[in-house]
C-alpha cells in the first residue's frame, strides 16, 4: 500500500526493502532515506521523466557534485534548492504520494 503521508513513508523505513507495489520514484527515495545512496541512484538514473531528473539532481547535490546536480535540476525544470536535504527529501516524497 502506498503511503498517503510523509509520516507513513517514514514508518516503513524499519523494513528490509520498500513495498513491491510502490512506484520506482518512491522506492528510490526510500533507499535514500535508508542511507543507501547507490541503490537510490541506480533506480533514479533509469527514470526517464521530470521526476527522475529531480531525484537524480537531489542525489548528486547530496553527494556534493554541484555541477552534476545543477545539470539534473535543469532537466527537471527546478531551481537549485537552498533548503536542507531533509526538506527536499520530504518535498520529493510528498510529490510522489
Amino acid at each position: 500500500m502506498t503511503p498517503s503521508t510523509y509520516e507513513e513513508f517514514e514508518a516503513t523505513l524499519n523494513q528490509y526493502r520498500p513495498p513491491a507495489e510502490w512506484s520506482a520514484p518512491l522506492k528510490s527515495l526510500w533507499h535514500d532515506a535508508k542511507g543507501d545512496w547507490e541503490s537510490s541512484h541506480d533506480i533514479a538514473q533509469e527514470l526517464k521523466s521530470q521526476m527522475g531528473s529531480w531525484i537524480h539532481a537531489y542525489l548528486h547535490r547530496k553527494e556534493g557534485d554541484k555541477w552534476n546536480a545543477g545539470y539534473w535540476y535543469g532537466r527537471a525544470d527546478k531551481p537549485f534548492p537552498e533548503c536542507s536535504f531533509e526538506e527536499e527529501l520530504r518535498e520529493l516524497v510528498e510529490a510522489n504520494l
